[in-house]
């Protein structure tokens, strides 16, 4: 299994609540600001996104590489935190 970092960890280890998007791993401050001006605020419209696209991850990571150009690396990385926290919370 991959290694994930803490950020990942602290994210699925606690309910959705009113986390900011950039409590999803792989995604900081100017992703974070990206996300924000493309409408998406909170961690939970994210994960709204990533439900209605199936959780499925070439999807999501299209989707969030054309939302707000993140990387292959931090794209996977939002994905496995949100697929990981769906597992938990779902």
């Amino acid at each position: 299994m991959a290694t994930t970092s803490k950020k990942h960890r602290d994210f699925v280890s606690d309910p959705m609540g009113e986390k900011p998007v950039t409590d999803l791993a792989g995604i900081g401050t100017i992703l974070g600001a990206r996300l924000n001006e493309s409408g998406f605020n909170k961690a939970n419209t994210v994960l709204g996104q990533h439900l209605v696209l199936q959780r499925n991850e070439y999807l999501f990571t299209k989707w969030i590489k054309n939302t707000c150009y993140a990387n292959s690396k931090q794209a996977k990385d939002c994905f496995n935190c949100l697929n990981e926290w769906c597992d938990q919370f779902l």
